[in-house]
């Protein structure tokens, strides 16, 4: 008897303690969940400042904050899946996650751009608040679980420049025939005005220019157009970005897979993709400025486009926009949603702020 009490008072010490050192284990490992390793194809090259680092910086965060439990292996453009088409091959699982532009997705899903970039639209921070506060994130959600892909919104940049053309935009009638890359509903508009519109991936707009297949072109920020050498073939940089007031990049997984994905997985993406959403946008607008002051060096005007020419094109902007409502539901929603969002941040943003020419 005595002996089986000792063999039974060593069983309760025993257990606890091994309870103690496992639980230890768990925590010293890191994380003591599912391992998440995927595939991340990416829309913009990495090299690429704002444009394209940031998923670098979420996969990096992923990483560290699970001790190598999830893992992002990100995949420059083109080398797994064309830049145009990330989200087709996320829908078809062929990979499980992207990181793109939704704009690409207009062929496709009419209403994509506006999640993506709106002419005259909302500036960066105000689009962040429409998504996380005002309805933005459920309405991108439903319209692409239709396509069975879950966004999740992982970084935004501000303003791109108005585009680089190799002679000056004076009035709406130096677009007629102008053959330019221009993507997004910005494009939509400029078709109205009797451009020759062609959408091409970054790394082949130099070689278009080079050879004069286009004239002009816009891209991004004048940090990453500068890296891609548009200044040594055209001088004539125009702003403010009409066309594109926020660049918004997504984080876009088979919706099946997320749906299998423990919730602990999903908030630390969530989470990761947020901290991404404020890097992104703070890093874009810190390295603009020194770009622009070496403008003259190089031999590039910068141009404003004049008041009234901005007004026609948002006039123009304006018909498209609503032509666009009447045939695509999901567009005529997520339209709606953010015209009446802005209608009313305006009665902050009016006040709160100093007047930008103060």
């Amino acid at each position: 008897m005595a002996l089986n009490k000792v063999k039974s008072l060593g069983r309760k010490l025993v257990a606890p303690a091994c309870m103690a050192v496992a639980l230890s284990s768990a925590l010293s490992s890191g994380y003591a969940g599912e391992q998440v390793r995927w595939r991340v194809p990416v829309a913009f090259g990495t090299h690429l400042p704002a444009l394209g680092d940031n998923i670098n910086y979420v996969a990096e965060t992923l990483d560290a904050a699970t001790s190598g439990e999830v893992q992002f292996k990100v995949f420059e453009p083109g080398k797994l899946v064309s830049p145009l088409s990330i989200t087709e091959a996320v829908r078809d699982g062929k990979m499980q996650a992207g990181y793109t532009w939704l704009g690409y997705d207009q062929g496709r899903i009419p209403s994509a751009p506006l999640l993506a970039a709106r002419p005259f639209g909302m500036e960066p921070w105000e689009y962040t608040a429409w998504w996380y506060e005002g309805g933005g994130k459920a309405l991108a959600e439903a319209v692409y679980a239709e396509h069975e892909v879950h966004p999740i919104l992982c970084g935004i940049i501000g303003p791109e420049t108005a585009g680089w053309f190799r002679n000056e935009i004076k009035s709406l009638d130096d677009i007629e025939g102008l053959k330019i890359r221009f993507a997004g509903i910005g494009g939509k508009v400029l078709q109205k005005l009797g451009a020759s519109v062609t959408v091409l991936p970054g790394g082949e707009i130099f070689p278009a220019l080079e050879k004069g297949a286009i004239d002009a072109t816009e891209f991004s920020m004048p940090a990453i157009d500068q890296l891609l050498g548009f200044d040594k073939i055209i001088k004539n940089n125009y702003f403010p970005g009409w066309h594109q007031t926020y660049t918004a990049f997504h984080l876009v997984v088979n919706s099946k897979l997320w749906e299998s994905l423990p919730e602990d997985r999903k908030a630390l993406m969530n989470m990761a993709c947020t901290a991404g959403v404020m890097r992104n946008i703070s890093k874009g607008e810190a390295i603009q400025g020194a770009v622009i002051a070496g403008f003259a060096d190089k031999g590039v005007t910068a141009h404003k486009l004049p008041m009234p020419l901005l007004r026609e094109l948002q006039a123009i902007t304006n018909e498209v926009l609503e032509e666009e409502a009447t045939k695509d539901a999901h567009f005529k929603a997520i339209y709606e949603s953010q015209e009446a969002f802005s209608e009313e941040y305006r009665n902050w943003k009016s006040l709160a702020y100093l007047p930008r020419d103060f």
